[in-house]
């Protein structure tokens, strides 16, 4: 294959394992087939395994440059990547269900839990891990990339938030007054702290490590450093 080939092919599977399992009634018939958690185990692992093929191919596609890297811009993935990963972490599971990764449990809006600091963590993720990385990518291949990725998780927020409001009905006013898009109010909060700051100390622990640990595998798995220089 080309490498426009190549990286055409992968982003578009990585698109459709995103569709597809929603049309026909697809995903229900296989959670029925397999279980809830085994099928999300597995969609898990085929997303980020598509994920990994996408920007591998990005970078194996010609280079067609949009706007030179200034050495400045590479300290912006750098800056925003903690931020990202812990989000992941910390937000993996949240108690609500109109989001990415939400359990399918009602929240309660009298222990919101980290949906009071963000009901859209992964979403957030998404976006700085993106638009973080398109600043220092210029070329054709990487601004679509990183550009098509920005904008999804930027328009699913509203987006999931709209669904919310029609599925919760009079119910959603409390839901939105419990939760934020983005807030630091619970962090000085005593009685938010006092339910969640054990859980949150562990999982932020966890997404500084992954954090790491992906710093240093960026250049042998994607070929190039993530370090600034």
């Amino acid at each position: 294959m080309t490498g426009w080939t190549e990286y055409a092919l992968a982003l578009t599977l990585f698109v459709a394992s995103h569709f597809v399992p929603r049309l026909w009634g697809l995903r229900e018939r296989l959670i029925g087939a397999a279980g809830r958690r085994a099928y999300f185990a597995l969609y898990g692992l085929l997303s980020l395994a598509l994920l990994v093929w996408v920007i591998a191919a990005a970078g194996r596609a010609p280079y067609v440059e949009l706007w030179p890297q200034a050495p400045w811009t590479r300290w912006a993935p750098v800056l925003a990547m903690p931020v990202a990963v812990v989000l992941v972490t910390c937000g993996a599971g949240i108690r609500q269900p109109f989001t990415l990764g939400g359990r399918k449990t009602a929240l309660d809006p009298e222990a919101p839990g980290f949906a009071a600091v963000t009901r859209h963590p992964l979403f957030l993720a998404l976006a700085l891990w993106a638009g973080a990385h398109l600043l220092p990518n210029g070329d054709l291949a990487h601004v679509i990339l990183f550009g098509s990725f920005t904008l999804m998780a930027v328009a699913a927020i509203p987006a999931f938030d709209a669904r919310a409001r029609r599925m919760l009905g009079p119910q959603a006013e409390e839901f939105f007054a419990a939760t934020a898009i983005l807030s630091p109010k619970p962090l000085a909060d005593r009685r938010w702290l006092r339910a969640n700051a054990r859980e949150l100390i562990l999982r932020a622990g966890l997404g500084l490590a992954v954090w790491l640990g992906l710093m240093h595998l960026h250049e042998p798995v994607i070929g190039a450093s993530p370090f600034p220089v």
